[in-house]
């Protein structure tokens, strides 16, 4: 074959460039139907699951809107957030089952106090999403500038072992050091809260120990705002705003617990102010037998909590320790056979084997509504975090009257007031009667110092109080007072361990009484004052809150003083 011949059969360069580009041409048309096919199927599923679809091809999203979500929980969950307007957030998710999704959006919602939407996606889109990250201006600070480590944390444990130490630490310490610092102190002392006020002259620290608020440190008012911002920074406040109040949160975890750090801000005539809730998973774990109750009312709260219906009703002012009990309750009679839902404002420690809700004032799901819904997941024993309107007690009171094991606190100063407030809300007492159980009132008292426990002797008018109050115990508690036998009580002097104040530690100081013909017959009246259900109580053999007390002071447990304190 000549050389003519050979060039003329040989496929041209223009042949071969035209057949690259048309096959190209027909891949991405192939890719564009592909994906089409596939944003069809998604927006299918979404119908099906009843949530909303969107396509995010070349939908604009602007880098604070995407930034609401990290990068790296983005990658990990798939989830995106691709709009924010006012009061609506909405995400776009590849993977709606997954568990973790609504507490990203839950948590989202209390951050921004916004109503967040769920979106379903596509891979695809998800992958245009992710790429806008690359164009979020980022300010450089290294991981330990906005994170607290665990190192940080025990470092300043070991070195705060007295709460008086911090005072003189902290103004030796970095301003970046300092919030951590004050962390360490309080989860070192085991406050329960930790409060940070902006004074006219300076700005105190003070730790809420065993219930009693100490200050334990001030600072300079010249370095408040870089504190405050550090603390804002780290618990997902906006730092640009401080004339409206905020509410956050850190979670510190621990290699032997989680600690959950609520953080509120509130602005003040001298600048704003810090209160911060130390919430430890250790709570939690609290056994049944651990609340402090005598083996009288043991009993009867044990007979209580094992029946299969009803209303059982815990009472007390904030930071009394009624929820608590409800948990150890809970705890108590949690078993693979019966199926447990809680509903909780906020959820202050996770339980295990246990269906917790928390209401959402934003999506209007509040105790009411929450009820309702959990009636439908067939629950054989709720616990309804506050009773404080009318449509929730009547729901609750519904609820234990058709099979159900009912728990709840409500605010009231002792257990006679419970009733009366009930009836005050205007529900039914042909209703009321017959759906209540028990009623317990408590109060949490100090423990005296194990270390500084000395004998302690009282003046002649409290130890007459102290008799005249014993001698009024029902015998059927069990406890038989003798006026003539000697009463020996005990006190805390005061030392290192218990930071001088000569309590270590709190327990609980209780009165129940449980329903019987005679109360039932005066709630049915529907005339029922505090002083009357106090007087049939007692009849009936409750024990004031000030008589277990006392007999804590006997068994000494707590002093006398701190009896009257609390309970008086």
């Amino acid at each position: 074959m000549n050389d003519d011949l050979k060039n003329n059969l040989a496929p041209s360069d223009n042949i071969t460039v035209a057949s690259k580009e048309t096959e190209e041409k027909f891949d991405e048309k192939m890719r564009e139907i592909k994906l089409k096919e596939k944003e069809k199927l998604v927006q299918g599923a979404a119908q099906q699951l009843g949530l909303g679809y969107i396509n995010l091809t070349g939908f604009p999203i602007g880098p604070e809107t995407l930034s609401i979500i990290p990068k790296e929980i983005a990658q990990k969950l798939n989830a995106v957030c691709f709009l924010k307007t006012g009061k609506e957030i909405r995400l776009g998710v590849v993977n709606f089952e997954n568990t973790e999704i609504q507490d990203l959006a839950q948590e989202i919602a209390q951050k921004n106090h916004a109503h967040v939407a769920i979106y379903l996606i596509s891979e695809n889109s998800f992958k245009i999403a992710l790429k806008l990250y690359e164009h979020i201006p980022t300010i450089k600070k290294s991981v330990t500038d906005i994170e607290i480590t665990e190192t940080d944390i025990n470092r300043f444990r070991r070195e705060l072992s007295q709460v008086k130490d911090l005072a003189e630490k902290i103004h030796q310490a970095p301003l970046t050091e300092i919030f951590t610092m004050i962390l360490a102190g309080g989860i070192q002392s085991k406050a329960s809260d930790i409060h940070i006020e902006a004074e006219e002259q300076d700005v105190k620290i003070r730790y809420r120990i065993d219930g009693v608020l100490h200050t334990v440190a001030t600072l300079p008012k010249e370095a408040w705002p870089r504190i405050i911002s550090r603390i804002k920074l780290v618990s997902g406040l906006k730092i640009n705003i401080d004339k409206v109040p905020q509410d956050g949160r850190v979670t510190l975890a621990l290699m032997n617990e989680k600690i959950d750090v609520r953080v509120s801000t509130v602005p003040t005539a001298y600048g704003e102010s810090v209160a911060m809730r130390l919430l430890m998973s250790t709570a939690a774990s609290l056994a049944f037998n651990e609340l402090g109750l005598s083996s009288y009312t043991l009993k009867i709260i044990e007979k209580q909590i094992s029946r299969p219906n009803g209303m059982i009703l815990t009472s007390g002012p904030t930071g009394s320790g009624k929820t608590t009990a409800l948990y150890a309750f809970l705890n108590k009679i949690n078993t693979p056979e019966t199926n447990i839902f809680t509903l909780e404002d906020p959820i202050e420690y996770k339980l295990q084997g246990i269906n917790q809700s928390q209401v959402d004032y934003t999506k209007n799901y509040d105790f009411a509504s929450g009820l309702k819904h959990i009636l439908r997941q067939d629950p054989d024993i709720i616990m309804v975090g506050e009773i404080r309107d009318l449509e929730t007690a009547e729901i609750a009171i519904q609820a234990a009257l058709t099979g159900h094991l009912v728990f709840s606190t409500i605010h009231s100063n002792d257990s006679s007031g419970v009733i009366p407030r009930f009836l005050a809300m205007g529900t039914k007492p042909f209703l009321l009667a017959p759906a209540l159980n028990a009623v317990m009132a408590q109060r949490l008292v100090r423990k005296i110092c194990p270390d500084c426990k000395e004998e302690e002797v009282l003046d002649s008018d409290t130890l007459s109080k102290v008799k005249e109050t014993l001698g009024k115990i029902p015998a059927s508690s069990g406890y038989k007072f003798d006026p003539n036998k000697k009463m020996v009580f005990y006190k805390g002097r005061g030392c290192d361990s218990c930071h001088s104040t000569g309590f270590q530690g709190r327990t609980g100081i209780f009165e129940v009484f449980i329903m019987n013909a005679e109360i039932e017959k005066i709630i049915l009246s529907g005339q029922v004052s505090e002083y009357q259900m106090k007087d049939v109580a007692i009849k009936n053999g409750m024990v004031t809150m000030v008589q277990d007390g006392l007999l804590k002071a006997l068994d000494g447990i707590t002093s006398v003083v701190e009896v009257f304190r609390v309970a008086e």
